[in-house]
């Protein structure tokens, strides 16, 4: 008896298992085409995440990338060391590049997959802003980044010489030239990720820690994850040529407002287009001598406007655009072409003094208009007026109480000396002088 119940049991297990449909496979792409940095290191980090929570068979990345920072790029190393499923670095489509940290990506990948038509390498350090480095610092970050290299290359079983190679020498290698290397640098060509997967399926991979695993990706879902609007708009900024217009917008609006005081829109636009670009410039590292020279180009324009010359103006407006290619010139493999500085600079410099101008020539120019605009005008005296007593005079057409330390009898002409609340103040004006102040 027991052991036909045994035998209905298996059987019975047997059938749900075939009525059960077998788990597609999953495979998590992510596409980034950009400058690594922080919000690039956090997207590409949160794709491995939820393709562990997902349990994911493979996770492919997409590569385009001119370069980044270092310390971005082992953030998003150790994670993908760490990944519960093996992680692809494919460089692609044709005609992309991953030069720099992407290099290093690609080299630390479970599987390293290039595109016809692309290329990797030139992963020699530089400054965050471009600069060039003293032999001594060049050649320890050199070395330091060299080391790196290696070791992620010998721990994939990649070409540690050409590792090293592309830091130290700056060395860039086609498809063609990473794969047929001995050993290669990459594992092997294809032209999208469909071929990926096909490519993959029943492979077995070695693990950053030795294990072997093999992947099963025949008849798999893709399923892509695409940057949070928060991380788009954050990467957006962080490019060389948006921070640099936010800044000379941020500029522009500060100066509309400062010397239009009250208009506001101009002063909140402006002081959010600075706060976003401080936000893009603390990321992407900035040269410092060139934010000085801005600075400097700015303190001229301020000059020219107390000491008109034209040559503080020139001298102010080309030390902004020196100020401005230094500042963002080949920030982490991006440069701002000049097409963007100089017209940016032009625009703020003229701005600048335009409406630096106009607001100087409005505060020298006497004052028209309320009680201030009452001092030194000439009117008649309706009135006679005594030291003892007040009457009435005629200014601008309107009748006003006056008073007058000396005698000015009914129908002479009178100027304005002070405004004592509704009372002026006033004194006899000579005919001949009324006539030519009335005449101006």
């Amino acid at each position: 008896m027991r052991r036909v119940l045994l035998a209905a049991l298996v059987l019975t297990g047997a059938l749900l298992a075939a009525q059960t449909p077998a788990r597609r496979p999953l495979a998590i792409v992510a596409e980034f085409d950009g400058i690594i940095h922080p919000v690039s290191a956090e997207y590409l980090t949160s794709v491995i995440d939820q393709s562990d929570a997902a349990g994911a068979d493979v996770v492919i990345i997409v590569l385009r990338t001119p370069g980044g920072l270092l310390e971005s790029t082992r953030d998003i190393v150790s994670r993908m060391i760490r990944s519960r499923a093996p992680v692809v670095v494919f460089v692609g489509p044709a005609g992309g590049r991953a030069a720099s940290a992407g290099f290093i990506l690609t080299l630390a990948a479970d599987v390293a997959v290039m595109a016809p038509g692309t290329h990797i390498g030139a992963a020699h350090p530089v400054s965050g802003n471009g600069q060039a480095m003293d032999a001594v610092t060049s050649q320890k970050a050199a070395a330091d980044a060299a080391a790196y290299a290696r070791s992620l290359a010998e721990a994939r079983g990649r070409n540690v010489m050409l590792a090293a190679e592309a830091v130290q020498e700056s060395r860039a290698f086609t498809e063609m030239e990473a794969l047929e290397a001995s050993p290669p640098l990459i594992d092997f060509t294809a032209a999208d990720v469909n071929e990926i997967l096909r490519t993959l399926d029943g492979r077995s991979i070695k693990r950053f820690d030795g294990r072997s695993t093999i992947v099963r990706t025949e008849g798999a879902e893709t399923r892509r994850l695409d940057m949070t609007r928060r991380q788009q708009f954050l990467s957006a900024i962080a490019n060389p040529e948006i921070a640099y217009l936010l800044m000379t917008l941020g500029m522009i609006g500060l100066t509309v407002e400062l010397w239009n005081p009250g208009a506001v829109l101009p002063g909140v636009a402006g002081a959010l287009s600075l706060l976003l670009a401080f936000f893009a410039l603390q990321v992407l590292s900035i040269n410092t001598t060139g934010v000085l020279l801005v600075l400097l180009g700015i303190g001229l324009l301020v000059l020219e406007l107390k000491l008109p010359s034209g040559v503080l103006g020139i001298g102010g407006t080309i030390a902004l655009v020196i100020g401005s290619i230094m500042m963002t010139g080949n920030v982490l493999g991006v440069s701002v072409g000049l097409g963007v500085i100089i017209p940016a600079a032009l625009a703020f410099a003229i701005i600048f003094l335009f409406l630096g101008r106009l607001a100087l020539t409005a505060y020298r120019h006497p004052p028209v208009t309320g009680k201030e605009g009452l001092v030194g005008i000439a009117g008649q005296a309706r009135d006679p007026l005594t030291p003892d007593t007040t009457g009435y005079v005629f200014v601008r057409g309107e009748l006003w109480r006056a008073s007058s330390r000396s005698p000015v009898p009914a129908g002479a002409p009178i100027r304005v000396l002070q405004v004592h609340g509704l009372t002026l103040d006033v004194e006899p004006l000579p005919a001949s002088t009324s006539h030519g102040d009335s005449a101006s």
